[in-house]
């Protein structure tokens, strides 16, 4: 296990680099979806629309935050559950979405992507949102608004804490 510091996109280098247990402060840009986005977004793929944002060697934090108080940037960030958006999850990997961050177990499937796709899945501490959201330096809507908490945000973070839970071999923490 080691501690890293990566600076967003994360390259297929970076994420061939990190194993299962290794802690990692993220610093640069991720978007947030949910489930009712991820239904969003594969619904526009099927229409042949495109994404609200480049997929491309993104990372996406499965995140509904609350709502900001007076002179915050984002209100508690803690994450959501990940196997939720298992089924949409190797579609947005195929698409190049290179890493992940939430909570809980993956599905084989979404394993087995992970490796084709040199993903990474990270996990953020549940129940630590009001922590991490002060992590986050900037927030701001980008798609779904309607969705309220579930829309799209581009987050900006700083040396955000999160943990490699299944690296792209398919080592998987919650199996040791």
């Amino acid at each position: 296990m080691q501690e890293k510091k990566i600076t967003l996109p994360i390259t297929k280098d970076i994420a061939d680099s990190l194993r299962a247990g290794d802690y990692v402060y993220l610093t640069g840009t991720i978007y947030s979806a949910r489930d009712a986005a991820h239904k969003r977004m594969t619904e526009a793929l099927e229409s042949g629309k495109e994404l609200p944002f480049p997929i491309k060697d993104q990372t996406v934090y499965y995140l509904g935050p609350t709502p900001a108080r007076k002179g915050q940037v984002i209100g508690s960030a803690g994450p959501t559950t990940a196997s939720r958006m298992d089924k949409y999850t190797p579609e947005l990997l195929k698409l190049g979405m290179i890493g992940m961050i939430g909570k809980g177990k993956r599905s084989e499937a979404v394993i087995e992507s992970m490796k084709e796709n040199h993903a990474v899945y990270f996990a953020a501490v549940g129940g630590a949102g009001a922590l991490l959201s002060k992590c986050i330096t900037k927030a701001e809507v980008i798609a779904y608004e309607d969705l309220g908490a579930e829309a799209v945000y581009k987050l900006e973070v700083k040396e955000f804490p999160v943990v490699v839970v299944i690296d792209n071999k398919g080592n998987d923490l919650y199996k040791r």
